[in-house]
């Protein structure tokens, strides 16, 4: 049994990383070709988009790992079932449970792969390119409002909540167009601080720099509250939000891992905003390796197909088709997930659960009456 296992896998996993090789090159070239649009630009020469081009690839690879994996198995096997090798597989002693379980192993290993690739190399490589793109690109562009979180402190003069507004974000963590909002324990407005630039630090303390501080005070008489006014050309406010959840805030989903999404969900429960998006994101992260185990599992009543009923080739292509109905589903059911508010977890495994019935049930009667 060893020598079956060293064959189906050197197959497979040769046949798993020349499609992921081919992906990744096309992938490449269409980033590559994208990036060179803002070449000449502040100093942002092709070889500068380049290098952002192959700091995506891993958060390519997290993406396109599961279909790779289809694709391959299925080249692999049907490659196999054409050839008779499988055939005499299965007349030296390999029955589909023997057949299911090594696969299942493989499956699993590449679901390994992709958590590492994905929780842990593709968020430091985004992060890269995120800032590497600030500092050529003039910052990261945070939509119309940009992004804003939320603080609340206990003072001496009773509890404060703070809503905090970045326009955008620059290279080496430097926040521009910082709008910080104080209110009081009744919710009226009684500071508004607005500084150029600033920085977040490990103790959770920000550096503003240009700063305008702008103070309400409620004279006790008077129908409109007076406000003072005062410009510092440095101030440090003290907060409670980290400088991981501020930097959750301001850079793209992709650059978060599995441990960094849960924090910030937290983060955003605790101050009573939305945070669906965040939770079906952290389960699409979670299960989303299980997906290779799925695709292997998809791809093994491929061998058990007569080679008359389609060449290669043709099997190929019915694997690709399974693979974009797969990312189309899986993309569709998050975004109804978030209109529909459904349960997080069962939004990101409703597509692997239905493809793993697909491939247990084709399975299952491919062996019975074929």
């Amino acid at each position: 049994m060893r020598t079956v296992r060293r064959l189906l896998y050197r197959d497979i996993v040769s046949s798993v990383f020349f499609v992921a090789l081919a992906f990744l090159s096309l992938f490449f070239f269409i980033d590559f070709v994208d990036e060179l649009a803002d070449a000449g630009k502040r100093g942002y020469s092709a070889v500068y988009a380049a290098l952002v081009s192959l700091l995506q690839l891993p958060g390519h690879v997290y993406e396109l790992m599961p279909i790779a994996v289809l694709i391959g198995t299925i080249y692999a096997l049907a490659r196999l079932a054409q050839s008779s090798e499988y055939t005499i597989l299965r007349t030296g002693g390999l029955g589909p449970g023997r057949a299911l379980s090594l696969l299942t192993t493989l499956g699993l290993a590449f679901g390994v792969l992709t958590f590492v690739v994905g929780d842990y190399v593709a968020p430091l490589a985004e992060q890269e390119a995120a800032q590497f793109q600030a500092s050529y690109k003039g910052g990261l562009k945070l939509g119309r409002s940009g992004a804003w979180l939320k603080d609340r402190q206990t003072t001496p003069q009773g509890e404060r909540s703070y809503s905090i507004n970045v326009g955008s974000a620059r290279s080496g963590g430097v926040l521009r167009d910082i709008r910080i909002f104080e209110f009081d324990s009744n919710g009226r407005l009684i500071q508004r601080i607005a500084a150029t630039n600033g920085e977040v630090d490990k103790r959770s303390v920000w550096s503003l720099w240009n700063v305008t501080v702008t103070r309400w005070l409620d004279d006790t008489g008077k129908d409109i509250p007076t406000a003072s006014e005062q410009s510092l050309p440095r101030m440090d406010w003290h907060s409670s939000l980290s400088s991981s959840v501020v930097a959750a805030a301001v850079l793209p989903l992709s650059t978060m891992s599995t441990v960094e999404l849960s924090r910030y969900i937290n983060h955003l429960a605790d101050n009573e905003q939305a945070a669906q998006l965040y939770q079906i994101q952290f389960w699409k992260r979670a299960l989303y390796p299980f997906a290779c185990l799925v695709m292997v599992g998809l791809a093994l009543p491929f061998a058990y197909m007569h080679a008359r009923g389609g060449g290669v080739s043709l099997k190929v292509f019915g694997g690709i088709m399974l693979g974009i109905s797969f990312v189309l589903l899986n993309n569709v059911a998050g975004h109804l997930g978030l209109l529909r508010d459904w349960t997080p977890w069962m939004v990101a495994a409703a597509p692997s659960a239905l493809y793993l019935m697909l491939s247990l049930t084709a399975f299952s009667w491919l062996v019975r009456y074929r």
